[in-house]
């Protein structure tokens, strides 16, 4: 319980706060693009950690000033792995400019920043993080196969490189919509 109240703090002062670069965070609503990934979403992929299926929901929040996109997904025991768990919370916002910008966590300790994009023609979502001295790089695209598929894609590009490989990918099916 603890854990999700700082989570909760620290999304909530990150979003309030002036940015580093002291432009403040747009208090524009996510437009409605955003409406594409609402609801909730069942899905398969592999990659690194094996093969698994898990869920995700995307709900919006504090009066569609944010996008809270949940995950969970299990990869069961094979090849001499154990089988894992993996549960993560990204909060989308709007940020300066044209681009969104996200904050992403997950049950391994890992916290993500990104920016946000959509292609032009609005059926690509990009995440990209800030290459950091030393870290890996990541990236997340989704894309509109139609109106309840999406395919789902999260690649690393090692540190100092700009070549990002893939690390694990799968196709989401909407169960609900939001």
């Amino acid at each position: 319980m603890k854990k999700i109240i700082a989570v909760a703090a620290v999304v909530s002062l990150s979003l309030l706060q002036s940015r580093s670069d002291g432009q403040q965070v747009s208090a524009n609503k996510l437009d409605s693009k955003w409406s594409a990934l609402a609801g909730e979403w069942r899905g398969e992929g592999s990659g690194s950690p094996g093969s698994g299926a898990g869920t995700s929901s995307f709900q919006f929040d504090l009066q569609k000033q944010v996008l809270v996109r949940r995950s969970h997904s299990e990869y069961p025991a094979a090849g001499g792995r154990p089988a894992t768990v993996h549960d993560d919370l990204m909060v989308i916002y709007p940020g300066t400019g044209e681009g969104s910008r996200a904050i992403y966590f997950d049950n391994e300790g890992h916290v993500i920043e990104y920016t946000a994009t959509w292609s032009a023609a609005g059926d690509t979502l990009t995440f990209l993080s800030k290459p950091t001295s030393g870290a890996p790089q990541f990236r997340l695209i989704y894309k509109k196969v139609d109106a309840q598929t999406l395919t789902v894609a999260f690649e690393m590009a090692p540190p100092g490189q700009n070549e990002f490989k893939p690390y694990v990918s799968g196709r989401l099916k909407r169960t609900k919509e939001g």
